[in-house]
């Protein structure tokens, strides 16, 4: 199985592609920490958590020429026998796709892909980010979602003002009211972010990712990883899981209660996690990527966030039909109205076995 894939339809020059192997994880964790373009979702630690949190194996994909690695491809391999199998790079994540330092090595890590799709039985790769494939069989998308990211300022007041007008006087509400804020990755921070985030999700129609996800993410990241929760008498009412990357925190998985929108508890929440970004070292507030005019655009751009247009790749294999794991489509709209009426306790339980198959 890691024996190099064959890629006849490419020049004689082109970079030998193989599966990795443990043995490559020291190559392959220093080639991802000198490319410029590397985010925490082509981290090995990324990957594994993934794999352990939702049972999704890892597919590593390594370009090689003489000199060593010049091409790498990070790949979930999604099972889901509600929304078919995929390639997902990166699964459970906003960012991934293929990162090159040879004008050669995306073609042949696009041809490896596809091959490894077929001999997987995975009838569909999704790429989310990274250098795009010029192919036949592969679809381009640069409409559908918008990542948004901007400096953080000098000091706790100029934050503050670096907010427009509107949202600045809702977090001035937050921040007058009577919250407390944690920062931490203990289990009492777990368990306070899972319920929130469970709660938080079944609300907006969305099965919740399995905790085990969440712990792996936790354990696997370390310092690059925590949680900043926000609690009204003692309760959590709103928490966020971040993720810290090259100076940069991106608020990755995080939610509120529905008590948390009458004490302004989000408002508060990413308030405080700029503050608390930019004192430990971070220069940059990612606040992750949303669907194009959904209303977490619109929050975002409240925030005073320009959004960029995010560009992803999808490929479906010959005789296939596109797979379709869009919550906002036509087709999923009566199973998202379902869900958000289901007991909290039933979305808990049934909500992980669904949302591991998302990718």
């Amino acid at each position: 199985m890691n024996a190099p894939f064959r890629l006849d339809s490419l020049r004689d020059d082109a970079p030998t592609v193989r599966l990795a192997t443990p043995a490559d994880g020291a190559a392959i964790d220093a080639f991802v920490a000198a490319h410029p373009q590397a985010t925490p979702f082509h981290r090995r630690a990324w990957l594994a958590a993934v794999a352990s949190g939702t049972g999704n194996p890892a597919r590593v994909l390594v370009a090689e020429a003489a000199g060593g690695p010049v091409g790498l491809l990070p790949l979930s391999e999604i099972h889901s026998p509600i929304f078919g199998r995929l390639l997902a790079s990166t699964g459970f994540a906003v960012g991934g796709g293929v990162l090159a330092t040879t004008p050669g090595a995306p073609a042949a890590l696009f041809a490896a892909a596809e091959e490894l799709a077929l001999r997987r039985s995975c009838p569909a790769i999704e790429l989310r980010g990274g250098v795009l494939p010029a192919r036949a069989g592969w679809t381009i998308r640069t409409d559908s979602h918008c990542g948004f990211v901007r400096e953080l300022a000098a000091d706790d007041e100029a934050q503050l003002l670096a907010i427009p007008r509107k949202q600045r006087a809702e977090v001035r509400k937050g921040v007058a009211n009577p919250l407390t804020v944690e920062v931490g990755s203990a289990p009492r921070d777990r368990a306070a972010h899972h319920a929130v985030y469970a709660e938080s999700v079944r609300n907006l129609g969305t099965p919740v990712f399995p905790r085990a996800l969440f712990d792996a993410v936790l354990d696997g990241f370390g310092d690059d990883a925590d949680i900043l929760t926000v609690r009204h008498d003692g309760v959590p009412v709103a928490s966020v899981l971040s993720l810290y990357h090259r100076g940069a925190v991106m608020p990755y998985w995080g939610g509120g209660t529905r008590e948390a929108r009458r004490l302004r508890a989000n408002d508060r929440m990413y308030f405080e996690l700029m503050l608390h970004a930019r004192r430990r070292g971070c220069t940059h507030f990612d606040f992750g990527r949303s669907k194009t005019a959904s209303g977490a655009y619109d929050f975002k751009r409240n925030w005073g966030f320009e959004p960029e247009p995010l560009s992803y790749a999808a490929w479906t294999a010959p005789g296939c039909a596109a797979r379709d794991a869009d919550p906002t489509s036509a087709k999923h709209r009566l199973q998202i109205a379902v869900w958000q009426r289901l007991p909290l306790a039933l979305a808990n339980r049934l909500g992980p076995w669904i949302a591991r198959g998302l990718g």
